[in-house]
């Protein structure tokens, strides 16, 4: 069985047809990555809280009431 020539041209148009749609495809992707690389290269500065001396007392209390409770517990045990 022989192949007819113009189906095989046929076949040829259409694969280089999907290879043009394929390529641009790729671009486009290629294109879309070089924009969020260059996005991410500039990463956004926070500051931090500032916190009170006496937030900081009472946060440190309450840590230390809670280390005293577990020491507590585990020498009852």
């Amino acid at each position: 069985m022989k192949a007819d020539p113009a189906l095989l041209e046929a076949a040829l148009v259409g694969y280089q047809s999907r290879l043009t749609q394929i390529n641009q495809a790729i671009s486009e992707i290629r294109r879309r990555l070089s924009q969020k690389d260059e996005t991410a290269e500039t990463p956004v500065k926070r500051t931090r809280r500032k916190m009170s001396r006496a937030a900081r007392k009472r946060i440190a209390a309450a840590q230390k009431k809670r280390w005293a409770d577990y020491k507590k517990s585990k020498g009852a045990s």
